[in-house]
């Protein structure tokens, strides 16, 4: 199965396997109109804290790739700043963006592109999509949710050797999934072999109403402690549905190293709209 050890890597607080690198920066996307100049200080002063063992890449849209050059440019990052590229200008746009990221090296590391697939994902555009992108960088796509296909669509990405991507929210209540499509979700990513990262909607470690939308909202822990269940044939819906925040915690805190990393080798990271608030939420629960 391949693997994001690389971004995973334990940072200097020694953060517990299951949550090394599992979040991603994602405070360049809405909600909220994010200063570029705000989000990098923000997002260096957290690479330079005690919980920088959590942070994965950030987030940047291919739109918006200048607008943090420029940035960093200014600051001068003491070393090159973990990317992952978000291409929301098409797949065309692609060569042009990663050629300019291949001139800026001394700020920013490419590790992923990321991208949303037609509504049809065949094998053709799947087949641009590794024309474009090198071999050395991770490939994410979203198929889109819903329909009969949506789940052989999944299964389609990953045979091509890109990451799937599962949206977990969005500007309306029927953005935020199900529990039982996030289950059937699941019982497909557990047997792939690739990881899938999730996006959109994963603001608290716990399911709840989120009092800003008034929606329902998944977990962030509630989809690690329900990938563990789904490695060891346990109740995967339960564990999604659950509101029980210290049940939850008690059931990640009592995985093995090894079964920690065996289920970030199927959840590999989800973006954040900052760090902030998955630091709050963990040590409010005794898990960091």
């Amino acid at each position: 199965m391949s693997s994001a050890v690389e971004l995973r890597a334990p940072g200097p607080r020694g953060i517990p396997p299951l949550f090394a690198r599992l979040v991603d920066d994602a405070a360049l996307f809405p909600p909220g109109t994010p200063a570029v100049p705000q989000v990098v200080a923000d997002h260096l002063d957290a690479r330079g804290g005690a919980f920088t063992g959590l942070l994965g890449p950030i987030l940047c849209q291919a739109s918006r790739l200048a607008e943090l050059i420029t940035e960093l440019a200014k600051v001068k990052p003491s070393a090159p700043v973990p990317l992952s590229l978000v291409c929301d200008t098409g797949l065309g746009g692609v060569p042009k963006a990663l050629s300019i990221i291949e001139g800026r090296q001394e700020l920013l590391a490419l590790r992923m592109v990321e991208m949303p697939a037609p509504s049809d994902v065949d094998d053709i555009w799947l087949e641009r999509v590794s024309e474009f992108v090198p071999e050395d960088i991770i490939r994410v796509v979203e198929p889109r949710r819903g329909g009969d296909g949506w789940l052989d669509g999944i299964r389609r990405v990953a045979e091509h050797g890109c990451w799937p991507k599962l949206r977990c929210g969005g500007p309306t209540a029927e953005s935020v999934p199900s529990v039982d499509v996030v289950n059937d979700f699941l019982a497909v990513a557990a047997s792939l072999e690739v990881p899938f990262k999730a996006t959109t909607g994963l603001h608290y470690a716990v399911r709840g109403t989120d009092p800003e939308t008034g929606f329902t909202h998944h977990g962030f822990l509630n989809l690690l402690v329900a990938t563990a269940r789904s490695l060891s044939g346990k109740d995967v819906r339960e564990a999604l549905a659950s509101t029980d925040g210290a049940a939850l915690a008690a059931e990640a805190r009592a995985l093995s190293d090894d079964a920690a990393k065996a289920v970030r080798d199927v959840f590999a990271s989800y973006g954040a709209r900052s760090l902030k608030d998955p630091i709050a939420e963990l040590e409010g629960l005794g898990l960091l």
